[in-house]
């Protein structure tokens, strides 16, 4: 299957989190969208690595990717090096996406940081010649180098200044039902478990305020914020809205 948008995140709830209003808006004009947690974030203080599969494939079915894989890398310890980074090489030349999303390029949580600079060192790696891979080592098909058009970074906890807003007013609900989907995650005034920075009943509210913040700076609603690798073309001023 060839996807349109392949977004990445070092944890189950990243993407969604990060842009989910943005894949929301995209699945719906009909691109294809797949998402690729690199962790089952076991190492998370609430709930555990099969309560957030459950609850990945959940917010997945909400938001409506075509496919949603775990690359079982492990949470808090994965690096980026040549194994990883082949790993990741597969899934790009597998799904063939034009445009790749990831983590912020630095954030509050190592994994992010170190995800993000992963996956874009992946992307460039991925369209050379002489990099060999195989989706399945027991397949006999080489797989051909991919490269996507463009990487661009979601904005997470720290308060990145982007590059560009995606006008996301119409599905903010469905980026929070996706989000909410990760029910051991975030603020639940029943739970009898372990507070955390994102457990918050400030940082649930946060979300949905930080989106209208990026929305005013762009004089819309609400808005999702992204930093850019390289500039994108644009074949006429008018084409800048």
């Amino acid at each position: 299957m060839k996807l349109d948008i392949l977004a990445f995140g070092a944890h189950p709830d990243d993407v969604e989190l990060g842009c989910g209003a943005t894949l929301a808006k995209e699945i719906a004009a009909g691109k294809k969208v797949g998402i690729i947690d690199l962790t089952r974030g076991e190492l998370g203080t609430r709930g555990t690595a099969e309560t957030r599969d459950q609850e990945s494939e959940a917010a997945s079915r909400i938001l409506g990717a075509s496919i949603r894989l775990n690359m079982e890398f492990a949470d808090g310890f994965f690096i980026n090096d040549k194994h990883h980074q082949l790993e990741i090489i597969k899934i790009i030349r597998t799904y063939q996406p034009e445009i790749v999303l990831c983590n912020a390029i630095k954030d509050r949580h190592i994994d992010h940081g170190k995800g993000s600079q992963l996956v874009s060192d992946a992307c460039f790696l991925s369209g050379l010649l002489k990099i060999d891979t195989k989706f399945d080592e027991d397949d006999d098909t080489w797989q051909d180098p991919w490269r996507p058009k463009q990487v661009y970074h979601y904005i997470q906890w720290q308060p990145i200044e982007p590059d560009f807003v995606v006008d996301v007013s119409e599905f903010m609900d469905k980026k929070l039902d996706a989000v909410m989907a990760y029910k051991t995650q975030f603020y639940d005034p029943k739970s009898k478990a372990p507070e955390t920075p994102i457990s918050s009943k400030n940082f649930t509210e946060s979300i949905t305020y930080r989106a209208k913040d990026l929305g005013r700076l762009v004089g819309v609603a609400y808005g999702e914020g992204f930093t850019v690798e390289r500039y994108p073309v644009v074949n006429s001023l008018f084409d800048i809205k």
